[in-house]
């Protein structure tokens, strides 16, 4: 398994295998705390090779510095298949999130968990600006 996108983004959409992606960032600005960013996404392509076909779950965690979840857990499953004489197939997922809250300013982590394995973390910063 090779993750060859996993990011944070304004919005992202799939068509016909193919991952576009809008607005990647890992900074949100603020006057004020608490702040709630109203949407975004968590896009995520990974190549599976023919020893993982089948079923495969996700779940992607963002947590403070305390690694306290500031949101419930985002879960999904992904079911793996392979065109004919392919050696390897992709799965493209993408996560929409609505009002995110964010209670303080400081650094967050975004965490992907694939099969119950952590695999990635991106950073998220939340920076108080004047």
């Amino acid at each position: 398994m090779n993750k060859e996108v996993f990011v944070l983004c304004d919005a992202a959409t799939e068509t016909v295998g193919k991952l576009n992606i809008l607005g990647a960032f890992d900074n949100i600005y603020s006057r004020s705390s608490p702040a709630t960013h109203p949407q975004c996404a968590i896009a995520l392509r990974v190549r599976f090779n023919q020893i993982e076909k089948g079923e495969h779950k996700i779940r992607v965690n963002i947590v403070d510095e305390d690694g306290k979840l500031i949101m419930p857990s985002l879960d999904a499953k992904i079911n793996v298949d392979f065109p004919q004489n392919m050696d390897s197939s992709i799965a493209n997922l993408i996560l929409n999130i609505h009002g995110l809250k964010i209670e303080k300013f400081g650094k967050y982590s975004v965490d992907l968990a694939i099969d119950g394995r952590q695999e990635a973390s991106l950073p998220l910063n939340f920076i108080q600006v004047k």
